[in-house]
């Protein structure tokens, strides 16, 4: 069974950090690629960052660039997410998505075409 099990989500003061982890299961880790998505209250959902688990390749989306920072630890099947300097702006629920490395990132990220979905985790940023 493919399982992927967010955690680390909480409630925060503006300018605090909180690190989020992801853990994988149930199929070959180091074959797909992992994004973390958000979605606030009212909003669309969004792609704040991604990984290639072949070769560490991160992205970030300009909101989050210079304050997040995405990692892997094949080893333990986990991708994390280190959240800086949070401001009322990152107050969302975030998710976790994997998808094969086949296929162009646009397509995958922009859309929101993933193979597997977390079950979310909440991040409530107070100012």
């Amino acid at each position: 069974e493919v399982q992927l099990v967010e955690s680390g989500g909480g409630s925060v003061q503006a300018g605090g950090s909180l690190r989020l982890s992801c853990t994988a299961s149930g199929f070959t880790f180091e074959n797909y690629d992992i994004g973390w998505f958000r979605q606030a209250p009212g909003k669309k959902r969004e792609v704040v960052s991604s990984i290639s688990l072949d070769d560490g390749q991160p992205w970030h989306d300009r909101s989050v660039k210079g304050r997040f920072i995405i990692s892997s630890a094949n080893a333990n099947s986990t991708v994390y997410l280190q959240m800086n300097d949070l401001n009322a702006d990152d107050t969302a629920v975030y998710y976790c998505a994997a998808v094969s490395t086949a296929g162009a990132w646009f397509n995958k990220f922009s859309f929101g075409i993933m193979d597997y979905w977390g079950q979310g985790t909440q991040v409530t940023v107070s100012s």
